[in-house]
C-alpha cells in the first residue's frame, strides 16, 4: 500500500541527477572549450556528428540547432513545399506537424494504433492523394512505427519516407536503427530527451550523399565557401558547448537505455495485474527505448491528483491531438474524425522514467497507483 509517512519525491525527469553522476566529466568538456575558444560549431560538432552516426549504423549526420530545425532543413532539402501534401500521424508532437506547415507544404493527418500509439498503416491508403509527396514517421515515446507495412506503401506510391526520431534514440526495428528506413531521419536533443543537450539541439541522419551535402549548406546560411551562399539558407547551426556535452552523455546512452528498458519492464510486471491500468505494448521485431512509459489509465485526473499527494511527478504526452490544436483549425478537421487518437488524449498518462530512477521508486510509483485503484 501508499504510505505518504513515508512518501518520496519522484520526479518525471531528474536532470540534476544525471548531471552529479556525469559532473567531472561534463564539467571538463566545458572548460575544455571555454579555454580553446570556438564556440560557433567547431571541432566538437565534427566529432559528435561522426560518433552519432557510426552508432546508429548510418553515413551520415548534421548536427543543427534543434529538433525542429532539422525537420525543417531536411523538408527544404528535398524541396517539400507550397502544393505538395505530407502524411503524419495526428497522435504525438504538434513541432513535427508543425514544420511541415513551416516548410509551407499541408500536413494529412492519419490515426494512429491503440496498442503502439503510431501511425496505423491500414489508414495511410485514403489518406494518399495527387498531391501527396511524403509520409512523415513518428516513432513516439521510443518505439518504432510499423515500418514494413509504411515501407511497402511507400515503395506502391513511389513516396519520399522520413522518419521523425526525436524520441527513438537508439532503437531499433528487425535489428535496424531507426532513421535507417527512409531518405533520413531528425533527432532531437532536448535537454528531457533520452540523449539531451543542456539547452537546443538537434541533427540529421541519412546514407544519402546529397542529402547530407545539402543540410550542411542549409544550416549555415546556405554557405558553399567563404562568403559564398550558393542558396538561401539558416542559422541552424549547433554550437560547440552543446556538441561537447552530448559526446560525454554519448559515451553513456547504451548503458542508460539498457537501465530504461529494464524499468520499463519492472513497471510492466508491478501494473499489469491493475485492471484499470493498460500497459504500453511493445510491438514484435522491434527495440523501444522508452523515452516515456505510457500507460492507459481511468480517471486520469483524480489518479495524477493522488500521485502528487504522494510526491510523484506525472505527466501527459499529449493531452490535445493535432487536428484539434486551434492553429490548424484552417485545415478543417473537426472532433470524432481521428476516434483512437481522441480517446488516447484523454487517458495516456506518462509515468516518471529516467537512468537515476531504482527498482525501489518504480515499486513506490506502482503502489500509490495501486493504492488509488484499490
Amino acid at each position: 500500500m501508499c504510505n505518504l509517512s513515508k512518501k518520496k519525491r519522484i520526479s518525471s525527469v531528474d536532470l540534476r541527477s544525471q548531471y552529479y553522476g556525469i559532473k567531472s566529466e561534463i564539467d571538463q568538456a566545458i572548460q575544455q572549450v571555454l579555454e580553446d575558444g570556438v564556440f560557433a560549431q567547431g571541432p566538437n560538432v565534427n566529432e559528435f556528428e561522426k560518433e552519432f552516426a557510426m552508432l546508429h549504423g548510418i553515413k551520415y549526420c548534421t548536427a543543427v540547432a534543434s529538433g525542429t530545425a532539422a525537420l525543417h532543413i531536411l523538408l527544404r532539402a528535398l524541396e517539400i513545399g507550397p502544393g505538395d501534401e505530407v502524411i503524419v500521424p495526428v497522435n504525438g508532437c504538434f513541432v513535427t506537424s508543425e514544420t511541415i506547415s513551416i516548410a509551407g507544404a499541408r500536413p494529412v493527418f492519419v490515426d494512429c494504433t491503440s496498442d503502439y500509439f503510431n501511425l496505423d498503416p491500414k489508414l495511410i491508403d485514403q489518406a494518399i492523394t495527387p498531391r501527396t509527396k511524403a509520409i512523415l514517421v513518428v516513432h513516439l515515446y521510443g518505439q518504432p512505427a510499423q515500418m514494413t507495412e509504411i515501407v511497402e506503401l511507400v515503395n506502391k506510391y513511389g513516396l519520399i519516407l522520413l522518419e521523425d526520431c526525436a524520441q527513438a534514440h537508439l532503437a531499433k526495428y528487425h535489428d535496424t536503427p531507426v532513421g535507417n528506413f527512409g531518405k533520413a531521419g531528425a533527432i532531437s536533443f532536448y535537454p528531457t530527451k533520452n540523449l539531451g543537450a543542456y539547452g537546443e539541439s538537434g541533427a540529421i541522419i541519412t546514407n544519402d550523399e546529397e542529402i547530407y551535402r545539402k543540410t550542411k549548406i542549409l544550416r549555415n546560411h546556405g554557405l558553399t565557401t567563404k562568403y559564398r551562399h550558393s542558396m538561401v539558407g539558416y542559422n541552424y547551426r549547433m554550437d560547440n558547448i552543446q556538441a561537447s556535452i552530448l559526446r560525454v552523455k554519448l559515451k553513456h546512452l547504451i548503458e542508460w537505455t539498457d537501465i530504461r528498458r529494464k524499468l520499463a519492464t519492472y513497471y510492466t510486471t508491478c501494473l499489469e495485474k491493475i485492471n484499470e491500468v493498460i500497459v504500453p505494448q511493445v510491438q514484435p521485431f522491434a527495440e523501444h527505448v522508452f523515452h516515456q512509459y505510457v500507460v492507459q489509465v481511468k480517471e486520469r485526473q483524480k489518479l495524477m491528483d493522488h500521485l502528487e499527494q504522494c510526491g510523484v511527478t506525472t505527466s501527459i504526452h499529449y493531452p490535445i491531438p493535432c487536428h484539434l490544436q486551434p492553429a490548424f483549425k484552417p485545415l478543417g478537421y473537426k472532433s470524432g474524425r481521428f476516434p483512437i487518437a481522441e480517446s488516447c488524449a484523454q487517458s495516456v498518462l506518462s509515468l516518471p522514467l529516467s537512468e537515476q530512477l531504482k527498482p525501489d521508486d518504480i515499486k513506490y510509483v506502482s503502489e500509490c497507483i495501486a493504492n488509488y485503484y484499490s
